[in-house]
């Protein structure tokens, strides 16, 4: 009921394990290729990072002087008349 295995040739056999250790090569290459431009935006984005928390920090710090303002603006008893 089994069929033999097909005897391939050669040439074919070469021509395969070629594309694939090439294929393997260009992939090693292009990923070291693009690990180091993403280190590069990593850096860039580490830097902005900070700037961009000392931003964050004023702003939340005047948004909850403004609300403790707004409370206690708003817990002032009025005086009747």
């Amino acid at each position: 009921m089994s069929q033999a295995p097909v005897r391939v040739s050669p040439l074919i056999k070469f021509g395969r394990w070629s594309l694939l250790l090439v294929g393997v090569a260009y992939g090693a290459a292009h990923q070291s290729r693009l690990s180091k431009k993403e280190e590069k935006v990593r850096e860039i984005e580490a830097q902005q990072k900070a700037v961009r928390d000392v931003k964050l920090a004023e702003e939340k710090k005047r948004s909850a002087d403004a609300e403790a303002r707004a409370l206690a603006e708003l817990s002032k008893p009025t005086p009747k008349h």
